[in-house]
């Protein structure tokens, strides 16, 4: 999940600051990035909300970070 890791550096935020926007526990999100956990459902779509991006992206499926357009 390099690109989890990635835009949290490109916005300049450490985990701690995240984990205080998402209610992520830092020790969890540093296991994300480093590949050792899995992300729940729960817990990417809070990140990709956080980082206005899609699962996608923080799953390194894509490279677009532009989240896709909200269903009406």
């Amino acid at each position: 999940m390099k690109n989890l890791k990635l835009i949290r550096v490109i916005n300049d935020y450490t985990q701690l600051k995240v984990q205080m926007e998402t209610g992520i526990q830092q020790s969890v999100l540093s296991k994300y990035e480093s590949g050792a956990l899995m992300p729940t459902t729960e817990n990417l779509l809070l990140l990709a909300a956080f980082y206005h991006t899609s699962v996608d992206f923080l799953l390194d499926l894509t490279s677009e970070q532009t989240p896709y357009p909200r269903k009406q």
